[in-house]
């Protein structure tokens, strides 16, 4: 675990769990929701550590005993939960939680219980938690990290309070990625394309194959009139190779149609992230109508939920590349 300091933007949620400390007006259960890398498990760490701190301040000290263990991950009454079977938390997983968390803390204020993947729970699972929210030990509190707000029964989602994790601004991101020695124009395309996830900027930027993954989504975009069908769901089913999910991929081609919107409207090169890519950039925006982009990128959003929804690839792929040859 880490303190706040070690937390990249995301700056209000960590004022609102201070206040929450600092006013005793901690509340039983709460919901990280926010896309994985977003930081909900490094947010709700150090809210755990924090609550936890033998200073009883706002944020850990990072000092103290309880810190150390912390920071370790040996904090006694800092519980993570651990799922018996991958893909599924089962009811059984949530019964051992119910009758552990009636035993008094070990050595702190609190009991406290982090379940990572919680949209996992399973219903019959939920409602067992379900009797633990409704009537917790005085010093029990859930956190319940999800990258799935809706996944989660209304019964849950009503005794809890939801913690939402915003994007981390541009410039934010753009500046951490440069101090950890990302060149500038590898930084912008981090960040643009993570959409101020910070996770997901670093595991890009961190990536030895970070340029062949630009130049197959360049080579992809500027050639799209000339690709047959055949062209583009070979390449695209080719990008697990570069371990980054299609959905990824996609998130980096809707940064280029963008570009293309953004200096259509405004024919200006200087808030373009693929400023080294002007020439192609401002051919795409005159032959293209401002729909035309538009349609684009909302069948990129739409393959992108599709695809999460498990409907066939190869149908999902035809419908996105006949819009994007069409437009």
């Amino acid at each position: 675990m880490t303190d706040y300091k070690g937390i990249i933007g995301h700056e209000k949620t960590i004022e609102f769990l201070k206040k929450a400390i600092e006013s005793d007006k901690v509340y039983h259960a709460y919901i990280f929701d926010g896309e994985d890398y977003s930081g909900k498990s490094l947010i709700a760490g150090a809210f755990a550590m924090a609550l936890q701190c033998e200073k009883g301040g706002p944020e850990p000290c990072g000092g103290c005993h309880s810190c150390k263990q912390a920071i370790t991950d040996n904090q006694p009454d800092i519980i993570v939960l651990d799922h018996e079977k991958p893909g599924s938390i089962g009811v059984d997983d949530i019964r051992r939680l119910n009758n552990d968390i009636v035993i008094k803390p070990y050595s702190s204020r609190y009991k406290i219980y982090i379940i990572r993947e919680a949209e996992k729970m399973t219903e019959q699972a939920q409602n067992a938690l379900l009797k633990t929210i409704e009537e917790p030990p005085e010093y029990a509190v859930i956190l319940l990290l999800t990258n799935n707000f809706g996944a989660f029964l209304p019964t849950i989602t009503s005794r809890c309070v939801r913690v939402q994790l915003t994007p981390v601004a541009d410039k934010t991101l753009i500046k951490y990625l440069k101090s950890e020695g990302v060149p500038d124009y590898q930084a912008r395309i981090c960040a643009a394309f993570a959409q101020g996830n910070v996770g997901k900027a670093l595991k890009l930027a961190g990536s030895e194959e970070f340029n062949q993954i630009k130049d197959e989504a360049l080579r992809l975009v500027k050639n799209i009139k000339k690709m047959e069908q055949f062209d583009v769901l070979f390449l695209l089913k080719d990008i697990a190779e570069y371990k980054v999910s299609i959905n990824d991929f996609l998130d980096l081609i809707m940064v280029w149609y963008r570009d293309v919107l953004l200096f259509k409207a405004t024919s200006d090169a200087n808030g373009l992230i693929f400023k080294d890519e002007l020439s192609d950039i401002r051919k795409q925006a005159n032959e293209s109508s401002y729909q035309g982009i538009e349609a684009i990128l909302d069948a990129l959003e739409k393959a992108k939920t599709r695809i999460k929804a498990n409907v066939n690839f190869d149908l999902v792929i035809e419908l996105l590349f006949l819009t994007m040859r069409e437009n």
